[in-house]
């Protein structure tokens, strides 16, 4: 199992390939990518154009870019999908992200990748107006392009031959559900990320199951770049206006802070808090009985299956269910499941 200090090594700023995660203040706008060599073959400059089987010798470049930041415990996790898979079919692979939330800046890397020639191209598409034009681009330059984690409501639209993750909606529906059966009846949701769609979905399906339910959910913007502000935008939440009894996270990130809230007002265990994702701590507080229950959308997956795909596109012209939805969650974790997770997590791959 690669973990992830073996996937990152060194950073080059401005262009591509990069070859590492940057640890510098998300400030310095003059280093502005999140990326990493993931496999280790060596990259090939042969490009792909229509699905033709390729020679068993010819190398395969597969670049991926999304949103999320390889610090960020989901998508180290995703990263670690990404290189056993090119382990595993013997591809290089490479990862590439913003710094920061920023739509302007990875579609500028999406373009930078498209520019290398690579085989085949993993995107997220958090927002899918801002994103389209240079998604559009790689497919008019050949490159077969497959989405994952977010884009499952526009990834036909742009072209994409398949997205794999979870229905996002369902999966805020059924947290609904989930919370109001423990009896919440006014809840927040805690968004993160403004103008990620994904999460605007989330909160939707969880406003309309606890509505159904004759229950309520108020939104409540946050910036996790500081986790102190969103730690007290949460406890004024809780302390005053509508009696809030419950609360929903829309990432591990966001969870963190969350916790420590509940913890400062005292109301752990007495307000149900749970979270889309998972993360050590996250786990911990489950097993601890301090979260409820984590929407597990199985991220390894979503780093491993692209590659797979894509390897095998280029190979057969073919791709698994037709181009629809290939779902990896939502599951839950639960008290009486976080113990073996935290297994899993611990080797990197949950």
């Amino acid at each position: 199992m690669h973990s992830l200090s073996r996937l990152i090594s060194i950073i080059t700023v401005g262009m591509l390939p990069f070859a590492s995660s940057c640890t510098d203040s998300p400030d310095d706008r003059t280093e502005s990518t999140d990326s990493a060599v993931v496999g280790e073959a060596t990259p090939s400059d042969t490009a792909s154009s229509e699905p033709e089987p390729l020679p068993i010798e010819e190398e395969i470049r597969i670049v991926f870019v999304t949103h999320g930041q390889s610090s960020d415990p989901f998508w180290s996790v995703v990263i670690n999908g990404a290189g056993d898979a090119a382990a595993d079919l013997g591809v290089a692979v490479e990862y590439h992200a913003p710094l920061r939330f920023d739509m302007v800046e990875m579609s500028d890397r999406i373009a930078a990748a498209i520019a290398t020639r690579p085989d085949g191209l993993v995107v997220s598409i958090p927002d899918g107006a801002a994103l389209g034009a240079a998604i559009r681009d790689a497919i008019r330059a050949g490159v077969p392009v497959v989405s994952i984690n977010s884009g499952g409501d526009v990834y036909r639209d742009l072209g994409v031959l398949a997205h794999i993750g979870q229905t996002e909606y369902e999966a805020g529906y059924e947290s609904g559900v989930r919370l109001a059966r423990a009896g919440v009846r006014q809840a927040l949701c805690v968004n993160h990320e403004v103008g990620n769609t994904a999460l605007d979905q989330r909160c939707k399906g969880f406003r309309d199951a606890l509505g159904e339910r004759r229950a309520v959910a108020y939104a409540l913007v946050v910036n996790l770049a500081d986790p102190d502000d969103t730690q007290q935008r949460i406890v004024g939440a809780i302390t005053s206006g509508p009696a809030i009894d419950g609360i929903l996270t829309l990432g591990p990130n966001g969870a963190a802070p969350a916790l420590a809230a509940l913890r400062q007002t005292g109301k752990i265990g007495e307000v149900p808090l749970a979270t889309f994702d998972l993360s050590p701590e996250v786990l911990e507080a489950i097993r601890d009985g301090e979260m409820i229950f984590a929407v597990d959308q199985q991220q390894y997956l979503q780093g491993y299956l692209p590659v797979v795909f894509l390897v095998k596109y280029l190979e057969t012209g073919t791709i698994p269910g037709g181009g629809d939805i290939i779902r990896t969650g939502p599951g839950f974790v639960t008290q009486d499941t976080a113990a073996d997770v935290i297994d899993l997590s611990a080797r990197g791959i949950r």
